[in-house]
């Protein structure tokens, strides 16, 4: 088939090509491909860091470094991931009133 369709259009392939699906996304942090870089001062804590690390099913390399400020951030950043905040959803006007009283609540607290 032609490299252009009826009127002159471009090829719809090689449009979507062009703007398609993005395979070349980033890897995410923590994976085999891009393992966290922790910084620890002692043995002990370093067996403390690779057990919460399997526990969560992370990848991390691990160094000792007594002279080096512990350095653990990427590892809180991934366990402490804020949480989306939900409100409960006000009632219609004709729905009972969530308070007990029985009455609806455009009567009620409405």
């Amino acid at each position: 088939m032609h490299d252009l369709y009826y009127k002159g259009r471009i090829h719809t392939r090689h449009n979507h090509v062009t703007t398609g699906y993005n395979n070349k996304r980033a890897v995410k942090l923590g994976s085999e491909k891009q393992p966290l870089t922790l910084v620890v001062n002692s043995e002990a804590r370093k067996i403390e860091v690779a057990k919460l690390v399997t526990d969560n099913d992370l990848f991390a390399e691990i160094t000792v470094d007594s002279a080096v400020e512990e350095n653990i951030l990427e590892l809180d950043g991934l366990l402490n991931k804020p949480t989306t905040t939900r409100f409960d959803k006000t009632p219609n006007r004709n729905d009972p009133c969530s308070c007990g009283s029985g009455n609806k609540y455009k009567k009620c607290c409405g």
